[in-house]
């Protein structure tokens, strides 16, 4: 096994491509980085640094290995901090993922029901939508399910709702008399794009158009929802979108079923195995199962 001091060292030195700069930032002795170094070489194999002139210079093996170690020492931090927690009276801490639409209707109940229930629990929310933003160690995620079904192996899965797709009109439209409205009739009407990205929302929303014979005619690109629905209000297109997400309408717009067929996306709670017995996790759950289970949570 690789001795993790040895390889923190390793990570100082690739990092300051110095062994003097490596030991000061260490609060280590030149020739104690050096001896760690030789060390660590000698336990691996591998010629980790080369010699340039009167420095140094880490070796392609000698980077790969470092970078490939900023996992282990991301979750030695964390535990870290969990015994730091632990010394002082606190029960740990808690990550829970989100996304935009979930984040806004259901966690300001959750992280207030939370902090009442385990005051010495520290909460860390995490965005994860945007492109590399989630973290890999969460507690707690709330996602969108993928098509193809993939989740991390260790993490339990729990199905929360399914959440329809509704278009957003404005009250003077023709379509605002209707119940509900097909898909196919939005395929000549100028759409409000809301979602740049290519996630499993947008991809939902893009599979149904197509199983009905269209591609959207977007006039104006927007980045989310909630910046979208003010366009819609303009009179230039409409704008196509989960109905978790449509949140409380100006009053001059309205949201309807989509139908024939209706695009929904999946939405689980995922738990990391090995927290899913802790009394803080199970509430979590406990909660976001109440909250999608209130009507007043998911309509427009």
């Amino acid at each position: 096994m690789l001795d993790v001091s040895r390889l923190r060292v390793l990570r100082a030195v690739v990092a300051k491509e110095s062994i003097r700069a490596a030991a000061a930032a260490l609060d280590y002795t030149p020739s104690a980085v050096s001896q760690q170094l030789a060390a660590l070489q000698r336990e691996t194999g591998l010629r980790l640094v080369d010699r340039v002139g009167r420095g140094i210079e880490p070796t392609t093996a000698g980077r790969t290995l470092a970078a490939e170690s900023e996992t282990l020492f991301r979750e030695l931090n964390r535990l870290d901090g969990l015994v730091r927690d632990l010394r002082v009276g606190r029960t740990g801490r808690l990550s829970i993922g989100y996304f935009a639409s979930a984040g806004a209707t259901w966690l300001p109940e959750v992280v207030t029901v939370l902090q009442r229930e385990f005051p010495e629990l520290r909460l860390d929310l995490h965005w994860t939508e945007a492109p590399g933003a989630a973290p890999t160690d969460l507690d707690v995620d709330v996602f969108v399910d993928r098509r193809d079904g993939a989740v991390p192996r260790s993490m339990i899965v729990h199905p929360l709702v399914d959440d329809p797709y509704v278009v957003v009109v404005r009250r003077d439209d023709p379509l605002a008399a209707r119940r509900s409205v097909p898909l196919a009739e939005l395929a000549e009407r100028p759409w409000i794009d809301n979602d740049i990205g290519h996630g499993v929302c947008r991809e939902v929303l893009l599979t149904a158009c197509a199983e009905v014979g269209f591609s959207p005619r977007f006039s104006v690109q927007m980045r989310d929802y909630r910046t979208a629905i003010p366009f819609v209000a303009t009179g230039i297109g409409v704008t196509v979108l989960p109905r978790l997400a449509s949140g409380e309408l100006p009053e001059e717009l309205i949201a309807l079923p989509v139908v024939e067929p209706t695009p929904v996306r999946h939405i689980s709670v995922a738990v990391r195995e090995s927290v899913a017995e802790h009394a803080a996790v199970a509430r979590t759950v406990e909660l976001l199962r109440t909250a999608v289970g209130e009507p007043s949570s998911l309509t427009a």
